[in-house]
């Protein structure tokens, strides 16, 4: 995989409950990008309890440039059964718009594989909007494969209620 080198003074490390505030801001700049914001009802206090209680339900990493939060992913574990294998499921992957195209992007995925590798996962995935040509791009110069077999399927909201009543 060809990226560009990694930035001078990036520094990729675990996400700790003071953080939790970057997070939100991170998220909602993301959900911008994404034309999501709408969507967007997390808030502090549900980033913290869901990152930072034990057990976890996701995982969070922050890029820091300078002392300065400049990206985050949010990662969770499933499991595969045909592989009797944990997997590793990025929900999320922000750089801020002026330090894209620096590395930090494949840096963070370099950082998750290496993390899912040490810890037995037999795969790494996650989704990504099908507007999002630059996104795909990078992705596929990283060697990823579209599943295109799949479709992904979502319950939510009252329809979720409604299923477990």
């Amino acid at each position: 995989m060809e990226t560009p080198a990694t930035p001078s003074g990036l520094v990729i490390r675990d996400a700790l409950a003071a953080d939790a505030g970057v997070i939100m801001r991170l998220i909602r700049a993301l959900a911008v990008y994404e034309k999501l914001e709408h969507e967007v009802v997390a808030t502090e206090e549900s980033m913290r309890d869901a990152l930072f209680t034990r057990p976890a339900k996701a995982h969070a990493l922050l890029c820091e440039i300078g002392g300065k939060a400049v990206g985050f992913a949010v990662w969770f574990y499933n499991f595969s059964t045909f592989l009797g294998r944990p997997g590793m499921y990025l929900e999320d992957l922000y750089v801020e718009p002026e330090f894209r195209k620096r590395g930090i992007g494949a840096a963070v995925f370099k950082h998750l594989a290496a993390r899912a590798v040490k810890e037995g996962c037999g795969r790494f995935e996650w989704a990504v909007l099908n507007w999002n040509e630059p996104a795909i791009k990078f992705y596929e110069r990283m060697g990823s494969v579209a599943m295109s077999e799949w479709h992904v399927r979502r319950l939510s909201g009252n329809n979720l209620k409604k299923l477990a009543a």
